[in-house]
């Protein structure tokens, strides 16, 4: 029973985390509008806020939201192995697939974490 109820707490931590990671990114994106969105509604460069966060200050809530979100997940994923391992060797019925998926998608979740490190970004001027 223990187990049931911490898992409950963890997913309802997990849904509410979510709906502020929609939430903050629909304040960046249709209530703090961007510089160019702004001076082309108001004619002039404006600095908005929402309960006295700037812009920025939103786009830093959204990344640890994301960060809570991930580890929460990760979290989930530990208290859940046993299903995991158990339906995974049921997907993967060859013992020497196993491992090449694995690595695969480890490697895919890692590149797409990290691609912003390794990537230049195009300047315009």
């Amino acid at each position: 029973m223990f187990k049931a109820k911490t898992n409950l707490i963890i997913d309802g931590i997990m849904l509410l985390v979510v709906m502020a990671l929609i939430g903050t990114g629909f304040v960046r994106k249709y209530v703090l509008l961007s510089g160019s969105v702004s001076r082309q509604l108001y004619g002039t460069k404006v600095h908005m806020y929402l309960w006295g966060i700037s812009r920025d200050g939103w786009a830093n809530i959204h990344l640890y939201l994301g960060y809570l979100l991930l580890a929460l997940v990760l979290l989930h994923i530990v208290l859940h192995w046993k299903p995991v391992t158990s339906i995974f060797k049921k997907l993967i019925p060859h013992p020497k697939w196993r491992p090449v998926i694995i690595v695969l998608f480890i490697s895919l979740s890692l590149f797409l974490a990290f691609f912003p490190f390794i990537c230049t970004p195009t300047v315009w001027k």
